[in-house]
């Protein structure tokens, strides 16, 4: 069964941090960019991050640079996502998806699978 399964979301306080683990089950993620996403409620899913398949080349959105970090450990089949300052507006459910072709913070994107999400709650 090929999925993709988030961890490491929770309650946090303003300016704390979370590591978002995005870890793939029945395929490699070596073959595959990877994208983070998130969607608060009543809002549209936006792109968060994303990273190539070496790991050479990384897009962050506006809202979130110099805060979070992308990273991947192919050899644990794990794409990361470091969340730093974190701010009440980060309070969504985090995504992350997986493509064969390549990565886009655009959440249209046709990405090849998605995982079912964790959430992050950022509040005092």
């Amino acid at each position: 069964h090929l999925q993709l399964v988030e961890s490491g979301g929770g309650l946090v306080q303003p300016g704390g941090s979370l590591r978002l683990s995005c870890v793939a089950s029945g395929f490699t993620l070596d073959y595959y960019a990877i994208g983070w996403f998130r969607q608060a409620p009543g809002k549209e899913r936006e792109g968060v991050s994303c990273i190539s398949r070496g790991g050479t080349s990384t897009h962050y959105a506006d809202s979130v640079k110099g805060r979070f970090t992308i990273s991947r450990d192919n050899a644990k089949n794990t794409v990361y996502l470091q969340m730093n300052s974190l701010k009440p507006e980060d309070t969504a459910v985090y995504y992350c998806a997986a493509d064969g072709y390549g990565s886009s913070l655009d959440p249209n994107w046709e990405y090849d699978y998605w995982g079912q999400g964790t959430q992050v709650t950022v509040s005092s």
